[in-house]
This record gives C-alpha cells, structure tokens and sequence, in this order.
C-alpha cells in the first residue's frame, strides 16, 4: 500500500511542512493545478483545492471518493474505508 498527500503548494512549502509534522508520507506539489483540475479537486469556480481523499487500486481505477473531509476525524475514516475497501493493513 502507498498513501501520499497532495497539495497546489509549491515544495518547498509542503516539505517545511512535512518536516514540522514529522510526516512518514509524501505530499507532493501541483503548483499549476494540473492534477487538482483533472481529478475535479479544482474548478473555474473554485480555485482553492477540496479537501478531498481518493481511494486508488493498484490496478489505477478509483475505488472511492471521500467528499466530506472533516480533518480531525479523517485518520480513522480512512482506517474505516480501508478495511471496507479490503485493503491489507500496513505491517508495523
């Protein structure tokens, strides 16, 4: 399993950030809101980001969009949709 975060800001911005939480994962950069706009993350009516999680296969297709992010309750949403979504368990 691979999990990353995305972000419109640069890198530099995201890897400070990333330092300051002590991150075990990626967030990697989309400046220019290429990526943001093809996965509809980004729109001509809303320039800032959604706050949303994509559930990808191995196989590439999306498996499930969480459209309603709530940031201090999302680690365990995404543990939740994991088992649901049957993904094995990262080995400590």
């Amino acid at each position: 399993m691979t999990y990353f975060t995305a972000s419109c800001d640069p890198a530099e911005k995201n890897e400070e950030f990333a330092k300051s939480l002590k991150l075990d994962y990626a967030i990697l950069s989309d400046p220019e809101k290429k990526t943001a706009k093809a996965y509809g993350v980004v729109t001509e009516k809303r320039p800032f980001p959604h706050r949303w999680t994509y559930y990808i296969g191995i196989d590439g297709k999306i498996l499930h969009i969480d459209k309603d992010v709530k940031v201090g309750d999302h680690g365990n949403d995404i543990a939740t949709k994991l088992g649901e979504l049957k993904v094995a368990k990262k080995k400590k």
